[in-house]
């Protein structure tokens, strides 16, 4: 109540009184003055996130940049490829399994989405998020060039088409250990506090529009009396995949490990995204320093 009316003093005197005492009788040593600064950046954060909620508000200042990163977290999971999942029955026909098999694969394939996101459970404690990001849409793009490389081959046999849906496994699995869960993590913890719920739906609004846009160009890619392209539609989706990775190593920060406050600070003294693991920060003062 006392620093809510700036009477910081009267805070400081009253924290002292709160102190607990060690099995001695002696008072724990506390620093106050960081106690009460860190208390005085609580306050001013719940008086922020009072203010300026409106949907303009998420492209102004640093809520522009967190807005920004947001919407492409989302939009790299349909970036990344995942358009050929969605049609993997299809893809798997066209790769030149028969029916029946393409389907089983199908069934294959989404048995191994659950166990993938099992996986990511255990791992998001240990890895930070943009390390998985990385790692995940390196994975993604080297399997999907896989993919468009096989289909190169003209008259595949049977070994080769089983060769090519063995490879969209492989890209189901590392998709749903590192791009497919860890998009949530990153699309909740990059924007603002006051701006979360409205960051977060232009987020999504971002993803839906690349998800009408690729999930209307895909069937047309693996179309044999359309664009044609069969297997090798892996190399389009290994380009966008690529610039995907590109934009996460340039503007996807480290979130794991971090506060809401130290967030805000990083965004605010405009750290960039490579360096937020490795920048320490002082919510007491505000500032940041490079380690």
């Amino acid at each position: 109540m006392q620093l809510r009316h700036q009477k910081f003093d009267e805070a400081k005197h009253n924290l002292s009184r709160l102190q607990s005492r060690n099995k001695d009788g002696l008072d724990i040593d506390i620093d106050l003055d960081k106690a009460v600064a860190l208390m005085k950046v609580t306050v001013a954060q719940e008086k922020e996130a009072g203010t300026g909620t409106r949907y303009i508000d998420c492209f102004k200042g640093n809520d522009l940049r967190r807005t920004l990163t947001a919407s492409a977290v989302w939009a790299m999971q349909i970036l990344s490829g995942t358009g050929l999942r969605v049609y993997s029955t299809y893809f798997y026909q066209q790769a030149g399994l028969a029916t029946t098999q393409s389907f089983n694969m199908s069934l294959i394939q989404y048995a191994l989405a659950v166990f993938g996101v099992w996986i990511a459970w255990a791992m998001l404690p240990h890895f930070g998020r943009r390390t998985l990001y990385l790692a995940g849409l390196s994975g993604l793009a080297t399997t999907l060039l896989i993919i468009g490389g096989m289909g190169c081959v003209n008259n595949p046999s049977s070994a080769l088409s089983w060769a090519i849906g063995s490879m969209l496994l492989v890209y189901t699995v590392i998709y749903d250990i590192t791009v497919g869960p860890i998009c949530y993590s990153l699309v909740s913890e990059i924007p603002s506090s006051r701006l979360r719920s409205k960051s977060i739906a232009l987020a999504r609004i971002t993803y839906q529009l690349f998800n009408i846009l690729f999930g209307t160009l895909t069937p047309y890619m693996l179309n044999p009396s359309q664009w044609a392209l069969g297997a090798k539609t892996g190399f389009v989706f290994a380009g966008t995949c690529l610039i995907s990775l590109t934009a996460t190593i340039f503007f996807v920060p480290e979130t794991k490990d971090r506060s809401y406050a130290e967030l805000n600070i990083l965004f605010r003294e405009k750290v960039p995204a490579w360096r937020f693991k490795t920048t320490e920060v002082d919510i007491a003062t505000g500032s940041v320093r490079s380690r």
